[in-house]
């Protein structure tokens, strides 16, 4: 799949956002259980001296992103047993020289491993690893770890891709215009993976429907987000959808009297005239690995990755009330083949341009390995019937 070409690419499409501030090739997971594991912890540590840092770009009160890793957070406590203040967390640290204090202050704390959680604290997470080879550092979405030469630097994500697709099943059933719209972070490899992946399961059960894309620049602005959502429901779009942190796209469609689909959380309780389901991620599984793994002083995968076979990707309860009339069986369907591998998201034919304009084509029988060589994803081809607005 010419991966090494891809990752030139994905890279320098990533360069533009990492100066304004949740990616990307590393080495090889085999798509579940991450590739080749490095790790500077030898020994371990007892479980109640262990102490565990986190740095979020937002606060649980997003009810999506940071909600979401919360909730992986409280799971993995749980789990281990570990006290309250075994956990120290940095919560609303922009993606800037405000990450490199939150590190440095969570290591001063006592930590024995610390998760970033935001694509764009990525170089942060590098530079202080690199100067506290003791302590383990594991990011979020994030490509660099594979190849910057530190035992102690991991990445890890989820085949999100895979619930986006099963997610759009439910949107391409539910549309009566035939337009979708979808709330876009930032354009990079990790959103346009997410959104393509939505729209090619919305395409599998409407051949017809199409999509319009704008971006907040963001990772959490509700005020953007609902103003984008607003301009998209304005176009005609009768479905939204997002790769945004806030549940400011489902109020606004609750407002305008069309439908949504989320992200990270169950939006249904927000707009529960407008919100159909949601794709989530269960990030305790991967929190609690790797927290376990410093306590047994064993190997941290330099690049973890699981989806759907392992419940890490999953769907939030479909609303009944206002879903489409067999979309739980359509859903359940491609989940079954989507596991089993008689179907792939990134199946061929299927061809696409990059923001930069470099071209990109998957012939027939063939499919896209998405994640399968890293954790963070590497589609970043805009396909036809998915229409950027500016």
């Amino acid at each position: 799949m010419k991966k090494k070409f891809i990752s030139v690419l994905l890279c320098a499409a990533m360069a533009v956002t990492l100066i304004a501030g949740c990616g990307a090739p590393a080495a090889e997971t085999g798509g579940s259980e991450g590739g080749e594991s490095s790790s500077g912890t030898t020994e371990g540590i007892p479980k109640d001296e262990i102490k565990v840092g986190f740095v979020h770009v937002s606060d649980p009160s997003d009810m999506g992103y940071t909600y979401n890793q919360d909730l992986g957070t409280q799971e993995m406590q749980e789990a281990l047993g570990l006290s309250d203040d075994q956990i120290v967390n940095k919560y609303n640290v922009p993606e800037g020289a405000e990450c490199d204090t939150a590190l440095r202050e969570l290591v001063d704390a006592g930590c024995n491993i610390i998760f970033a959680t935001s694509f764009g604290f990525e170089d942060y997470v590098k530079e202080v690893a690199a100067e506290y080879p003791d302590i383990e550092f594991c990011h979020a979405t994030g490509y660099q770890a594979a190849d910057s030469g530190l035992d102690n630097f991991h990445n890890y994500f989820a085949s999100i891709y895979e619930g986006r697709y099963l997610a759009g099943i439910a949107a391409g059933m539910k549309t009566e215009s035939n337009k979708l719209g979808y709330v876009a972070a930032f354009p990079f490899a990790e959103v346009i993976s997410g959104y393509t992946a939505f729209y090619l399961g919305a395409k599998s059960v409407n051949p017809d429907v199409t999509m319009d894309i704008m971006y907040t620049n963001s990772w959490n602005d509700p005020t953007v987000e609902s103003q984008v959502a607003q301009a998209l429901i304005d176009r005609g779009c009768d479905v939204i959808s997002q790769h945004s942190d806030s549940t400011a796209p489902a109020t606004t469609a609750e407002d305008n009297g069309v439908w949504q689909v989320g992200y990270n959380n169950d939006m249904i309780e927000a707009a529960p005239n407008a919100s159909l389901i949601s794709p989530r991620i269960d990030w305790g599984i991967y929190v609690t690995e790797a927290v376990q793994a410093v306590i047994d002083g064993e190997e941290i995968p330099v690049d973890w990755c699981r989806g759907l076979e392992d419940g890490a990707v999953y769907l939030s309860p479909l609303n009944t009330d206002i879903a489409a009339e067999g979309t739980q069986e359509a859903i359940d369907a491609a989940q079954e083949k989507l596991i089993s591998g008689e179907i792939h998201v990134f199946d061929g034919p299927l061809s696409g341009v990059s923001p930069e304009g470099e071209a990109y084509e998957v012939a027939e029988g063939e499919y896209y390995h998405e994640q399968e060589e890293a954790s963070a994803p590497s589609w970043l081809y805009i396909v036809d019937g998915c229409n950027v607005v500016e």
